[in-house]
């Protein structure tokens, strides 16, 4: 449980772990329910578009977010894959969305585990894919 008392629901987990061991997701968008008391899955896909998965987070409102995200290394060593929870906070939502959702966070990303990079949006421009790609090609051993 967070510290606004926020739980995690088992829906949760269990989509992310069809997304980061069965691969039978691209991403998953988790969000607070109704009455703000647990983390549940907004909605999952299998489409491969990074640009589709950029439609889906919401103009001024709030979400987390989990993507299985490919890209191609230089070189011979081919495809990397790396799971990155997205924190998507628009300067547009409202203040106590993106209060509630920024103190109920560790409560999510502590239950996932395997998750290798973090990324905080609050405009497209942090969440663009080439900004995406090199937060995750500085970690160790992908330059």
């Amino acid at each position: 449980m967070s510290r606004s008392g926020v739980s995690v629901a088992d829906e949760s987990l269990a989509a992310f772990n069809d997304l980061k061991l069965g691969k039978k997701y691209k991403f998953v968008l988790f969000a607070l329910n109704d009455d703000k008391t647990a983390i549940v899955v907004k909605e999952t896909s299998t489409d491969d578009s990074y640009d589709a998965f950029l439609e889906k987070l919401p103009e001024n409102d709030c979400l987390y977010a989990v993507y299985d995200f490919e890209y191609e290394i230089s070189g011979s060593e081919g495809k990397r894959s790396k799971i990155i929870f997205y924190t998507w906070s628009p300067d547009t939502a409202p203040i106590r969305s993106k209060m509630v959702y920024a103190s109920s966070k560790d409560a999510l990303r502590r239950a996932l585990n395997g998750i290798s990079t973090d990324v905080q949006g609050t405009d497209f421009s942090e969440v663009a894919y080439d900004t995406v790609l090199e937060k995750v090609s500085r970690g160790a051993g992908s330059h």
